[in-house]
C-alpha cells in the first residue's frame, strides 16, 4: 500500500475531504478527522474505538499498532503503509469513517 493509495481510499468514502493537520495530510467528514497520513507518509493512523482497534491489532499486528499514550488508548491506530493490504486498509478507513461521520452521511454508505 503507498500513500497514495491510502489517500485514494480515504476520499473514496462519502463527503470525505483532504486536509492538512501538524504539517501533515488529514481526511475529514463533516469536518471531523477520521484519519491521517504521517509526515514521510510511511504509516497512516484511523481513529477507531478501542474495541475495533484490538480486533485489528489482534488480526494484523505487523499492520496496525496502537498510537502511543492516551491517543492510542482511545482507539487512535497506526497502519504500516508497506505491509498493508488494500481490503484491510479499507476496512480500517471505512470504520473510521462511519465512528466519525454525522448519521446522515453514514448513511450514504449503508445505501450503496
Amino acid at each position: 500500500m503507498t500513500a497514495d493509495e491510502f489517500r485514494s481510499l480515504a476520499l473514496s468514502l462519502p463527503e470525505a475531504s483532504e486536509g492538512a493537520h501538524m504539517d501533515h495530510p488529514d481526511f475529514r467528514v463533516g469536518g471531523k478527522i477520521f484519519a491521517t497520513l504521517g509526515p514521510d507518509e510511511a504509516w497512516g493512523m484511523v481513529k477507531l474505538t478501542p474495541e475495533q482497534q484490538g480486533v485489528f491489532v489482534r488480526t494484523e499486528g505487523k499492520v496496525f499498532q496502537p498510537v502511543n499514550g492516551a491517543w492510542g488508548r482511545r482507539g487512535c491506530t497506526y497502519v504500516r503503509l508497506e505491509a498493508a493490504s488494500e481490503p484491510s486498509v479499507r476496512q480500517a478507513l471505512v470504520a473510521a469513517w462511519r465512528n466519525t461521520a454525522p448519521k446522515r452521511v453514514a448513511r450514504q454508505l449503508d445505501d450503496e
